[in-house]
């Protein structure tokens, strides 16, 4: 078991935190509560490399110049223990970001064990989700999870500037939204309930209370799907607008996204160094296509499907590959689309609805449309794709009681957060992600 050392008041020992130390001035005192990232002695001197939430900086202890006793403990100190450091900021060229601590003091609050996390080991995918617990302190993993936390905050930002209300939806619910088929069900005191797909139905009824409305939170689905951008439980940011058409949120959909990825590339350069990621923030408007101009494209690529089922992936790719920035994929058949889709007045046998898709081959990130706000429509919709009337009683309801037109849409974060960072494996874009192969830590 790691040690606790309780000999020292330690909270009262923090003075600074890591980007604060860093800010400081040649001979400043600064005090810093962190983890040790690495370890390594050169001669008389040791270099441990402290990390705390907001960076990392070195600091070194010499013989001379360091108290015994804080030398000491740094010999026995392990990677992964928590450590107060005390000492003097001083400018060196060749430590990390140009500054480094000379350590006066060095206290070991927690001992850490052997640390599993090894140089072998990290080529092991598996054994580093299996200890995922762990491995989410490492560089890469840190400074994806402070990427994506930045793309949450500026998503706020936004909606609250554009005067959204931010809502909640249930989490257990009666109705699908998305499809029976990729429905986790179970059992609500007798009654058969399922975790929800998607909030929107409930941000529709929210619309005639506060007109524009937007949810981030978890949605579930049982696709039974290996590849590389699935994942069964994900975080969906969503919004829906009273009086809005198709056209209005595909530009809504731009302007967030814009908004969203030039705040990353603001805020968290230093992060996009460390993953490696260099791409340059897009600008609207973006491009739009056709479901029929995907469909040719895709089969003069070799690809061929039938008219009227989804894109499928293998042509989602190629179609991903061929633009440098997100684009627009529009006009979807019916078919294609859940039962709340509008039909084009122009044609009857597509959707005012459209998928946001992220270059390189990343794909799908986003969907979107308008919704039906007739009643009759929407029922007759509902009968037609043989869904049980009753579950969908409320939501039908609305139509009954001055629902306008509206539309909406839904972006995943893990899927653009995986486009942002160039992410092979979507797991990597969430702290402790859920698969149909995983479901620990």
């Amino acid at each position: 078991m790691g040690k606790i050392f309780e000999d020292i008041n330690w909270l009262k020992f923090r003075t600074h935190s890591i980007s604060d130390a860093l800010k400081s001035d040649k001979g400043e005192y600064v005090r810093l509560l962190g983890w040790i990232a690495s370890k390594r002695a050169m001669g008389k001197i040791i270099f441990c490399l402290i990390r705390d939430g907001s960076g990392f900086i070195q600091v070194a202890g010499k013989e001379g110049i360091t108290d015994e006793k804080a030398l000491d403990a740094m010999k026995r100190v392990s990677l992964e223990s928590t450590v107060m450091v005390g000492g003097l900021i001083r400018d060196d060229e060749r430590a990390p970001k140009g500054k480094e601590i000379s350590v006066k003091e060095f206290k070991i609050i927690a001992l850490s064990e052997k640390w599993p996390i090894t140089k072998s080991a990290i080529k092991s995918p598996s054994f580093l989700y299996d200890n995922r617990h762990l491995s989410i302190r490492g560089r890469k993993a840190i400074s994806i999870m402070k990427i994506r936390s930045e793309l949450i905050y500026s998503s706020f930002d936004f909606f609250k500037k554009q005067g959204f209300h931010l809502i909640n939806a249930p989490t257990l619910v009666q109705s699908a939204c998305e499809g029976g088929a990729t429905l986790f069900n179970l059992n609500y005191f007798g009654k058969i309930a399922f975790l929800t797909q998607s909030a929107q139905l409930y941000e529709e009824a929210a619309i005639c209370a506060f007109e524009k409305v937007f949810v981030l939170q978890p949605a579930f689905r049982a696709e039974k799907s290996k590849t590389a951008k699935h994942l069964t439980e994900f975080w969906m940011l969503e919004a829906e607008q009273a009086f809005a058409t198709h056209e209005d949120i595909m530009k809504l959909e731009e302007d967030l996204l814009c908004h969203m990825i030039s705040n990353v590339f603001e805020k968290c350069s230093e992060e996009l160094r460390i993953i490696g990621r260099k791409f340059s923030p897009p600008d609207p408007p973006f491009p739009r296509i056709t479901y029929d101009e995907a469909r040719e494209i895709a089969i003069s690529k070799g690809i061929e499907f039938e008219w009227g089922g989804d894109i499928p992936t293998e042509a989602e790719n190629i179609l991903s590959k061929s633009f440098d920035k997100p684009f627009f994929i529009t006009g979807y058949p019916l078919s294609a689309r859940s039962f709340y889709h509008m039909a084009d007045p122009k044609d009857e046998r597509i959707t005012l609805s459209s998928d946001l898709i992220a270059p390189e081959g990343y794909g799908e990130i986003a969907t979107g449309g308008q919704r039906i706000h007739d009643y009759n429509t929407l029922l007759e919709r509902i009968r037609k794709q043989e869904l049980p009337v009753e579950s969908f009683s409320w939501y039908l309801d609305l139509r009954r009681y001055g629902l306008p037109p509206h539309s909406g849409f839904g972006i995943g974060i893990e899927r653009l957060l995986r486009w942002i960072c160039g992410l092979k494996h979507i797991r990597a874009s969430t702290l402790f992600p859920r698969t149909i192969t995983r479901i620990n830590p």
